[in-house]
């Protein structure tokens, strides 16, 4: 079910270039439909999110709002160990998050004063997916940063929020829940209608539609990202557990038949058992089916001549969570230039950074962590600078400051300069 690339393949080369160069990919038929919501929400505000709502989701919206209280009574009716673990990952989450904080600064030099300011956006809409969904992870991965950064009002929108969902929004400070999905969220979100307010960002994953509306509204709305299909790549050693290995593979495998489970490894042997282990585990996996299909779609062993070449292509792949399983992690974690996050050694799965270590489950995928972040602190705030110039400063430097503005022919810039020191 897993294919594995040998170095001696006749299309070993261009089958690895292939996976280096994935694409996320918005088919056509989606982008135009996510396009005419988008401008039919925003020429009708509420009435076309309430028709498109029941139209694709067969959901009546009397009210957009989810009251208060239905939180306070989600929050009740969890399992008390479930409320716990929301809680005790909040906190976690949010502790990270804390020593993330971007500061401005003010520095002087005679007759000069430069600074920058840092200060957080007034309104940000997140959007976690729901319905059949629950994802209490992402509310918590995306409310907590922009909390912690000072935003004075956090937007949930959830189709058919969950009693997790609401708990979460509860645990991570939102201020409000809407119970919206779809392109449609995020049209109502970037332009605002009659309930739903406008925001300056929104962030946060969704399928399809959700991607190719927030495509759509960039430009006049911040975005974090346009999220493509989860992916994982393993980068292991002849030391690493086959077991493991495979149940790793299978953890990003269930997520979305459109899933990268991908391992690079310099042991053909290693590549072999963990195939046969794939197979053991899916066996009775409850997601079997959606795992299969990303394994027949994506699920790749890529054996290389050594483990620097593993290395090479884990940096070509640049992937959203990286895995090293091998002897030392800790000296090869430094030559890791591009990936959302990485987890060290054979006891750090990739769940523990969804749910609970405390870094933004929330990264670049399909080869963006080339020159992506994850989501933080920093995605919830602007930066304005200042500039302040005394007579004598602005003197000295006025030569230079003319000269470079008649370089690129703009007179009047240098004028604006030389006009302070004339007689009127």
């Amino acid at each position: 079910m897993m294919r594995i690339l040998l170095p001696g393949d006749a299309d070993y080369a261009e089958r690895v270039r292939a996976l280096t160069e994935r694409q996320a990919a918005v088919p056509p038929e989606v982008a135009e439909r996510a396009r005419e919501i988008v401008s039919d929400v925003r020429a009708r505000g509420d009435a076309a999110v309430r028709e498109w709502t029941l139209r694709l989701e067969q959901r009546e919206l009397p009210t957009f709002e989810v009251p208060r209280i239905d939180w306070e009574r989600a929050a009740r009716a969890l399992p008390a160990d479930v409320l716990r673990a929301i809680e005790r990952a909040g906190g976690r989450i949010r502790a990270f998050h804390e020593r993330w904080r971007e500061q401005g600064f003010e520095t002087s030099e005679p007759g000069i004063r430069l600074g920058l300011r840092v200060e957080p956006l007034a309104r940000v809409g997140l959007y976690a997916p729901g319905g059949t969904a629950r994802y209490p992870s992402t509310v918590l991965m995306t409310a907590l940063p922009a909390r912690v950064a000072g935003v004075e009002e956090i937007v949930l929108t959830t189709p058919g929020p969950s009693p997790e969902t609401l708990a979460a929004a509860r645990v991570a400070g939102v201020d409000r829940v809407l119970a919206l999905g779809g392109a449609q969220a995020v049209a109502a979100l970037a332009y605002g209608t009659e309930s739903v307010p406008r925001v300056d960002k929104i962030v946060g994953p969704g399928n399809l539609y959700v991607a190719a509306a927030k495509r759509i509204v960039f430009g006049d709305v911040a975005i974090d990202s346009i999220a493509g299909p989860s992916e994982i790549l393993i980068l292991a050693d002849d030391a690493a557990d086959p077991r493991a290995v495979a149940a790793d593979l299978l953890a990003q495998a269930e997520h979305d038949t459109a899933a990268y489970p991908v391992l690079v490894t310099p042991s053909d042997v290693l590549a072999a058992a963990v195939v046969r282990e794939v197979e053991k585990q899916l066996a009775s996996l409850p997601r079997r089916e959606i795992a299969q299909g990303a394994l027949a779609a994506h699920g790749t062993c890529v054996v290389t001549a050594g483990l620097s070449a593993a290395l090479e292509f884990a940096n070509a792949f640049a992937p959203e969570h990286l895995e090293l399983m091998v002897r030392d992690p800790r000296a090869l974690w430094p030559q890791v230039k591009t990936a959302g996050a990485c987890f060290l050694g054979g006891y750090t799965p990739e769940p523990v950074g969804d749910y609970f270590a405390g870094p933004n489950h929330v990264l670049p995928t399909g080869g963006s962590a080339r020159w992506s972040s994850p989501l933080g602190c920093w995605d919830f705030v602007r930066r304005s600078t200042m500039i302040e110039y005394d007579r004598a400063a602005l003197a000295a430097q006025a030569g230079d400051i003319s000269r470079l503005a008649k370089v690129e022919g703009l007179q009047a810039h240098a004028r604006a300069v030389a006009i302070r020191f004339e007689e009127p």
